[in-house]
């Protein structure tokens, strides 16, 4: 069957004076081109959500699954308009006790405070169709804690977000893409039915949906990558 691209991207936004990791930017202007190719390739770009019959094998098509790690502003202000222009669906992976905050676990690696969405935007998020899944309480590395805070911090995520929308969250990433076997089999017992890695490549029928790989699109790739990142596999890793 045919792979599934993954994309994950972070902001949407143009880098500000002095940011470093700027690759984590894609400004608006080239996300709306790179929605336009999805939709001119033939893809129909969903969220993770939409993607579980796909990853499962029932059913065939063209998709491309669009997912956002961390629960910034700007995912709401840029990339909203441009998916619903081409009736795309996308998960947005929320770090629960950041909202209306920012990003305090990198601000000082990164340079610079991004600001993350309100409560009330992130309903806005949902109501427009949109996915919403969970990234953790706190985006910690949950390798480096004991179990007793790695199942706080994935269950509590759950658990706040279900609360903040009221309906079910489904879908997991693993922050800094940090996870292992422990991490997986919390995540299962959490009661989430996917979860998405930083492991490179396109997903396949078969796959461990606990541990799903993906494409990172950077806003340093020159614009003929994510074309050879969606038809040609890439980045994909070999598989035994």
């Amino acid at each position: 069957m045919r792979p599934i691209p993954i994309l994950m991207y972070h902001n949407i936004e143009l880098a500000p004076p002095g940011a470093r990791l700027r690759s984590l930017y894609v400004s608006p202007r080239r996300f709306a081109r790179q929605m336009r190719l999805l939709a001119w390739a033939g893809y129909r770009g969903v969220s993770l959500a939409d993607a579980e019959p796909y990853l499962r094998g029932a059913h065939q098509g063209k998709v491309a699954v669009i997912t956002f790690d961390d629960g910034y502003r700007d995912n709401l202000q840029h990339a909203l308009p441009v998916l619903q222009q081409w009736g795309f669906s996308a998960t947005c992976f929320v770090v629960s006790g950041a909202l209306g905050d920012c990003n305090r676990w990198d601000a000082a690696e990164l340079g610079v405070e991004k600001p993350m969405m309100t409560a009330a935007e992130l309903r806005q998020w949902a109501d427009a169709g949109m996915e919403v899944g969970a990234h953790t309480r706190s985006h910690v590395r949950l390798p480096q804690v004991a179990a007793a805070e790695a199942q706080a911090e994935i269950a509590g995520s759950k658990t706040d977000l279900e609360a903040l929308l009221g309906r079910d969250v489904r879908s997991f990433c693993y922050p800094y893409g940090d996870g292992g076997p422990r991490e997986r089999d919390l995540v299962a017992a959490s009661g989430f039915a996917m979860a998405v890695s930083t492991r490179r490549g396109r997903a396949r029928v078969g796959d461990d949906l606990l541990t799903l790989p993906r494409i990172s699109v950077g806003g340093h790739h020159l614009p003929h990558v994510l074309p050879l990142q969606l038809w040609t596999g890439y980045e994909d890793r070999p598989r035994a």
